[in-house]
């Protein structure tokens, strides 16, 4: 897999990871009082075990530093361009130009196939009005 392909995936396992926190800890967060003036939150529901909750905070932090740590990685893997800025307008200026002479000879085959399907129109339309017309080809 290359690298661009690998840094798409960690960004993807650390929007997963994250969408995980957030929606755990928002499910079983215990309720807070807001302000005096509200009444007292129902009682949270008893959870299996309640040292886990207090954990997986922690747990959830670290696969997500854990994430975050090899995603700088993969960037830190990407090669670095040589000759800096000018040389790669330079290059760039490079591939426009090549990339302008593979489109006009695409122009030109494609008006040439264009006038070769032109010309095979023209002769099964000959070949299909001979056979209505039952005539013998010239």
């Amino acid at each position: 897999m290359d690298i661009i392909s690998q840094l798409q995936e960690q960004v993807n396992t650390i929007a997963a990871l994250a969408f995980n926190t957030f929606g755990t800890l928002q499910r079983d967060a215990p309720p807070v009082r807001l302000n005096a003036e509200y009444p007292d939150p129902p009682p949270a529901p008893a959870p299996d075990d309640p040292t886990k909750f207090s954990e997986q905070p922690k747990l959830m932090s670290s696969a997500l530093v854990k994430a975050a740590k090899q995603f700088d990685a993969l960037v830190a893997a990407l090669p670095l361009a040589d000759g800096g800025e000018e040389a790669q307008l330079k290059r760039i200026a490079e591939l426009q130009a090549e990339n302008d002479a593979v489109g006009q000879e695409l122009q030109r085959q494609l008006e040439a196939a264009e006038n070769e399907l032109k010309q095979v129109q023209e002769l099964f339309s000959q070949a299909a009005d001979n056979c209505l017309n039952l005539k013998k080809p010239d």
